[in-house]
């Protein structure tokens, strides 16, 4: 097999049922998709400390499901079933609000970074924020699983807590930003504010 097909060569990439420019916004978008998974793939080079393992093995799951954000993106046929479904965003919930957990309790915006491992796991972040604009300008212009935004949107969200928990694990404080007004609050104790 030839890594090399030269079908590209005038500027086109062929879709699940159709070819369109190599700057359409549905290549822009699974292409930063993934940009994403290459980051993540980064990120869990650096997390293969035991300690890690259950982040690990999650990101590696990730890594696959992105393949499915980005194949469902490419499909403009019709009669093409889509791959990522419901189960996958209420997975990605459940490990969030048990990573809430896990972390020191949280009420400014916090920095980027404290140790390698979470900055990599920010920056992958970033451009899953990223890759969710992307896919929203591809929804308001075309047809596509609207699912994958629910996920897109939710992994950042992910991968935020999972940065938290990683400095935690390895002792490292969060460095809060320092004009930060106070942004989280518990819901419980919100709840006793409206009373």
């Amino acid at each position: 097999m030839k890594l090399y097909t030269k079908t590209g060569d005038q500027g086109q990439t062929s879709l699940v049922g159709g070819r369109v420019d190599k700057n359409h916004v549905r290549v822009e978008a699974y292409g930063t998709i993934d940009e994403a998974n290459s980051v993540i793939g980064w990120a869990m080079t650096l997390l293969q400390d035991e300690k890690f393992r259950d982040i690990y093995q999650e990101l590696q799951r990730i890594q696959h499901e992105l393949f499915d954000c980005g194949g469902d993106l490419a499909i403009v046929s019709e009669k093409m079933p889509y791959k990522v479904k419901e189960d996958m965003v209420t997975f990605l919930e459940e490990r969030i609000d048990a990573y809430i957990q896990q972390a020191p309790p949280l009420e400014r915006f916090i920095l980027p970074g404290g140790s390698p491992q979470a900055a990599a796991l920010h920056m992958a972040r970033t451009v899953t924020r990223r890759a969710e604009r992307c896919v929203v300008a591809l929804m308001k212009q075309e047809q596509m699983n609207k699912v994958v935004l629910q996920y897109i949107n939710r992994l950042s969200d992910y991968l935020f807590a999972v940065a938290r928990v990683v400095n935690a694990r390895l002792q490292v404080k969060d460095v809060e930003y320092e004009r930060s007004a106070i942004v989280f609050r518990d819901k419980n104790e919100k709840k006793g504010e409206s009373e």
